[in-house]
């Protein structure tokens, strides 16, 4: 497939050109036309979502559907799919999609890639994972006390922390009682100690994420967890110091999700007690491969299906769904117009509901590590900005915060709000519904960043004239409102795939690899040549820059061991 430089198609500038006529003003736009609230609102399975406070116009729509079309979205989309090596720089397919095939899968057509059947492999690991989160769930799997499992810890990084830990913060409802997970992903000491706290070595489960089972911070962990559950057990006069029992303790309390069944095994993990994915499956694309394994644990195979079930539906929006009313195409497309065109570095995602507090942080590695890219996919440099600054909190915390730079700050900062018609705690006072109260917010805060407050209105108000100014809302501040019935496995589902397929889009205009992630190896492999320098070798230190050795010498002077 061609590569088509972006900035050199009639689309990009005639975007340019309709940049340049550019006047955004909210209250004449809607007050011209009645049906714009309809016209830029779109169904994408559960999702509800309100272009309508957007810099879209109909001109501008235009003219990036001609973009997505001159460089050829729909042709890599499809590609994408179909398991074409679309990751150039490591030579893999891209099949995330692939993870979410229904059961139903295994009696139509098989997605084969080079000669590997991926729905049977999926599914297999799928009905592993599930026979075991039954056992543990039930309680027939045991400790090594006889104890069944009440606690579970994943230990993991990046795309094998981020992805469980924001789906078991938003589906805490689904968790069945009396089951908790835990995560540890930090190689600082605090993390694994912290989580470690009031934990029963008896009744713990850990996971063990790396697909290479060689991840520094997440092999650390581990041993530090082995070490502390052979202490506990010990200590509670569970097994005693032979060979035999310490091995079969291990055994009992690890499982790993990995593909190195040999670093399974030298560790301790009984190897039939591995999960597996696949070279295909990029770590921030994850959560719904054994990655999850935590989540199906906590929640159960149906809800886990279920979920599974929401990333299928927006895969299949964003696969057929015409251009027009194409969420994650139109969203991608519109944050490329933001940032190639109006200078936005930054990009919002405020959720109006707690339990996607970890939500944002989530969107921080599969955006930013998807698109933080400056060479495109034949190695050239690229030819215009590349990714935003992804960020975020829930509403309302956020709004006492940092909401001020948004409203009346000097940056285009362009947000998506994240609401549900219903909570999962109703609860009321005095005759006030506290969820209506929530999303008063939710409202009123779109509405004010579109509409703002005159001068006018200000005096109005009775406000003295030398403070005018200062409360003045400029308006026009472009926010998408994305709503659901409720925060189900489902819905969390069209969410991750929602995002997913904005970073696909945008990074298909780009013409760079979304997919690799070779901006995180060089820092990882300066921390393994410095720990030399930093134990004392002082020809190591010797060889480093004058900051760094000033900083190791600072550390070796202040450390109290």
């Amino acid at each position: 497939m061609n590569l088509v430089d972006a900035t050199q198609t009639p689309a990009w500038a005639w975007l340019g050109q309709l940049r340049d006529s550019l006047n955004v003003d909210f209250r004449s736009w809607f007050a011209a036309d009645p049906e714009r609230a309809q016209r830029l609102s779109f169904r994408a399975g559960d999702l509800f979502v309100d272009m309508s406070k957007t810099y879209l116009t109909d001109d501008i729509k235009a003219a990036l559907l001609q973009l997505a079309d001159q460089v050829g979205i729909a042709q890599r989309r499809e590609a994408m799919f179909r398991g074409e090596r679309i990751n150039v720089t490591e030579h893999r397919s891209v099949l995330h999609t692939a993870l979410r095939q229904p059961p139903a899968a295994l009696e139509g057509d098989h997605l084969t890639v080079d000669g590997q059947d991926v729905t049977v492999d999926v599914r297999s690991v799928l009905e592993r994972i599930y026979a075991f989160a039954r056992e543990v769930r039930s309680g027939r799997w045991l400790g090594s006390s006889g104890k069944p499992i009440r606690t579970v810890v994943n230990i993991g990084i990046g795309g094998s922390d981020l992805g469980p830990v924001m789906a078991y913060e938003a589906l805490k409802p689904y968790v069945q009682q009396g089951l908790e997970c835990r995560f540890v992903s930090n190689i600082d000491p605090t993390d694994i100690t912290e989580t470690l706290k009031g934990a029963n070595p008896e009744t713990t489960l850990f996971i063990v994420a790396s697909k290479t089972f060689t991840t520094a911070e997440t092999i650390t962990n581990a041993k530090q967890a082995r070490g502390w559950l052979l202490d506990g057990l010990k200590a509670h006069g569970v097994i005693h110091d032979d060979e035999a029992a310490l091995t079969a303790a291990v055994a009992q309390h690890f499982v790993a999700v990995s593909t190195n069944l040999e670093k399974v095994a030298e560790f301790g993990i009984d190897p039939r007690n591995a999960f597996g994915f696949w070279d295909w499956v990029g770590g921030r694309y994850s959560v719904d491969s054994a990655v999850g394994l935590s989540l199906a644990l906590a929640i159960g195979p149906d809800n886990f299906e279920e979920f599974l079930a929401g990333f299928r539906a927006m895969d299949e929006h964003f696969r057929t769904a015409p251009a027009q009313e194409n969420v994650p195409l139109l969203m991608g497309l519109l944050n490329v117009f933001y940032t190639n065109f109006l200078g936005a570095a930054t990009h919002a995602v405020l959720p109006y509901s707690q339990l996607l507090h970890r939500f944002p942080a989530y969107l921080q590695q599969l955006t930013m590590e998807s698109n933080g890219k400056r060479v495109r996919l034949d190695g050239s440099d690229v030819t215009s900005s590349t990714g935003e600054v992804w960020w975020g909190e829930p509403g309302t915390n956020g709004q006492h915060a940092f909401y001020q730079l948004i409203h009346q700050g000097t940056q285009l900062i362009p947000a998506d709000f994240i609401a549900f018609a219903n909570p999962a705690y109703p609860l009321s006072f005095d005759g006030v519904d506290q969820h209506e109260l929530f999303l008063s917010n939710f409202f009123g805060q779109t509405a004010a960043l579109a509409f703002g407050k005159t001068a006018d209105e200000v005096r109005a108000e009775g406000t003295p004239e030398e403070i005018v100014s200062a409360r003045v809302f400029p308006g026009n501040k472009p926010t998408v409102s994305i709503m659901a019935q409720a925060l189900t496995p489902k819905t969390l589902g069209e969410l991750i795939a929602l995002y997913e397929h904005i970073v696909f889009t945008q990074g298909v205009v780009w013409g760079i690899d979304s997919f690799d992630q070779w901006g995180v190896e060089l820092g990882k492999q300066m921390a393994l040549a410095l720990a030399p320098a930093i134990s004392g070798d002082a020809d190591a230190l010797a060889g480093q820059d004058a900051s760094t050795q000033q900083l190791i010498s600072f550390y070796r002077a202040h450390r109290v061991k």
